[in-house]
């Protein structure tokens, strides 16, 4: 299957200029196709469909193509040093592969002067054949934006013109959330490790980084035509897929911290549980207590490792500026090994020892929360990560106060005073 691609696109990027001699043989489509299964798919592709009536040839262009078999991919893709690639392929297959993985796909026809497709249809032979890799970047320069640059394209920077100084309704992470709200644990996780950057207002210009803004927005764009004609760029819309049992795409981000508050305090009030045994005696209280600040510390803890790694060393621009480091850090890692021990150890020494510095430890994390909240108020410091506060809070709370471990400090004490 690879090799039949790859021979048709040294076949169309050689013969494309015969193909396409007269942009009246031309039809531009845009394919918008809809989020899938798979995480990289959530937020949608998007396509440039070229048809040439003279020969029946329907070719299918796209941006934003990897290959998880290219040499050391995934260590780029860590280190945010991303090499994707455009390419052009048979419109039939592809659309049928969505059709099989129940992807929505919409046409958009584009209204285009034949000079205007030829000119389109050049650009993007052109592209796959000599400049077939790009630096990929997830907001700025993906799949999405490289078709709405084509589009700019074809009406002489009209569209920039007209989006670049008309402010967004939403913010980058609000569209974000608004593909991810289905999955409470991913929502919570990307959102976690992007920072302050994707928090800033923008334009309708760069809402086009995601293929449904680039549908809606040009299917009501007029332009001005070389003959100073007034033109809809979009004169017909087709829907040639419709998904079926997908998780909508929301209109607004749905306020999400909210359900990570009571996540948060349901497992808070479980972990109270396990001391409130423990101050009863019960040996099960303090062994699920040790093992629930163990889970966490491990879980908290590797998430911050990663957005340490993230935001130090790698490319992924969008993870810098994040406040979740305040509170969230590998110090947490800590929590995993001393948790075990205070769970299962027979000395007293040892458990108490292990209860004080697991108190020291998540309390710098309750400490964290509370600067990181106090820091939005300046709005160079702004962050909307209210929902990975929220969860954190309660539960660094309980291990904070460790109420059996605050029980035998309080005894101690007394017994030193008589």
């Amino acid at each position: 299957m690879i090799k039949k691609i790859a021979i048709l696109i040294i076949f169309f990027t050689i013969f494309g200029s015969f193909l396409f001699a007269q942009g009246e043989n031309l039809t531009l489509k845009i394919a918008v196709v809809g989020p899938g299964d798979e995480l990289y798919f959530w937020w949608g592709h998007i396509a440039l469909i070229v048809e040439d009536s003279r020969t029946g040839v329907s070719l299918f262009y796209d941006y934003g193509i990897f290959d998880f078999d290219d040499e050391n991919f995934f260590v780029n893709f860590a280190f945010g040093r991303l090499l994707y690639k455009c390419g052009v392929s048979d419109t039939r297959r592809n659309i049928e592969h969505y059709k099989m993985t129940n992807r929505q796909v919409i046409y958009y026809t584009l209204d285009l002067p034949p000079e205007s497709k030829l000119k389109v249809s050049r650009y993007a032979a052109d592209n796959v054949a000599n400049y077939p890799y790009y630096s990929y970047h997830h907001f700025k320069d993906n799949c999405s934006t490289r078709i709405r640059d084509i589009i700019d394209l074809a009406v002489d920077g009209q569209l920039k013109e007209k989006t670049i100084n008309k402010t967004s309704r939403f913010t980058l992470r609000e569209h974000v959330r608004r593909h991810t709200w289905f999955s409470p644990a991913g929502d919570w996780i990307l959102n976690f490790w992007m920072g302050q950057l994707i928090d800033k207002p923008i334009t309708v210009w760069e809402d086009m980084f995601l293929p449904s803004e680039v549908g809606d927005i040009i299917e009501n764009f007029w332009y001005t035509d070389n003959n100073g004609e007034n033109r809809k760029l979009v004169s017909g819309k087709e829907i040639i897929m419709e998904a079926h049992n997908r998780p909508s795409v929301l209109e607004k981000p749905r306020t999400q911290w909210i359900y990570q508050l009571f996540f948060g305090l349901l497992l808070a009030a479980i972990f109270y549980f396990f001391f409130f045994m423990q101050t009863k005696n019960i040996k099960a209280g303090r062994v699920l207590a040790g093992i629930s600040m163990s889970l966490c510390g491990l879980v908290f803890g590797f998430a911050s490792l990663l957005l340490y790694f993230l935001s130090i060393f790698t490319n992924h621009d969008y993870t810098y500026q994040n406040a979740n480091m305040i509170f969230c850090t590998p110090l947490l890692l800590a929590a995993a090994p001393v948790g075990l021990i205070y769970a299962f150890t027979k000395k007293l020494k040892r458990l108490s020892a292990c209860g004080e510095l697991l108190r020291l430890i998540w309390l710098l994390s309750v400490i964290g929360v509370i600067v990181s909240i106090i820091i939005k108020i300046l709005p160079p410091f702004y962050q909307d990560n209210l929902t990975d506060q929220m969860l954190i809070l309660p539960i660094a709370l309980v291990f904070a106060c460790n109420p059996a471990g605050l029980k035998e400090t309080i005894a101690k004490y007394i017994k030193r005073k008589q």
